[in-house]
């Protein structure tokens, strides 16, 4: 099993048992296109949007033994796919930033 990182950066996975695994970006990226709504002003003037994730773009076809690992919402928006993951459970510094992950996440 491979696993491809359609992400830009590198994607750190922190293991309890052992060293961390760091999957480089692949060069691929996937991306998801959003389209708004914006609708009246909510409080303090502030306008609020309803979102609907579009097109995947970046993609590749499904791939025996291959994972993708995308973000969060190229997740969401290809939940149909059986092959595709996200950062999962994330491991943050002091300073609040992400610096891993300790799973690779999926959705139902």
């Amino acid at each position: 099993m491979s696993i491809l990182n359609l992400t830009p950066h590198e994607i750190r996975f922190v293991r309890p048992e052992g060293e961390d695994l760091v999957l480089p970006p692949s060069g691929t990226v996937a991306r998801v296109s959003v389209s708004r709504v914006y609708g009246e002003e909510a409080h303090l003037n502030v306008r609020v949007a309803t979102t609907r994730p579009g097109e995947v773009q970046g993609l590749p076809a499904p791939r025996p033994g291959v994972v993708c690992v995308v973000s969060r919402a190229v997740a969401e928006a290809a939940r149909d796919r059986m092959d595709i993951f996200f950062p999962d459970d994330l491991v943050r510094d002091d300073q609040g930033r992400v610096i891993g992950a300790r799973a690779l996440g999926r959705l139902a």
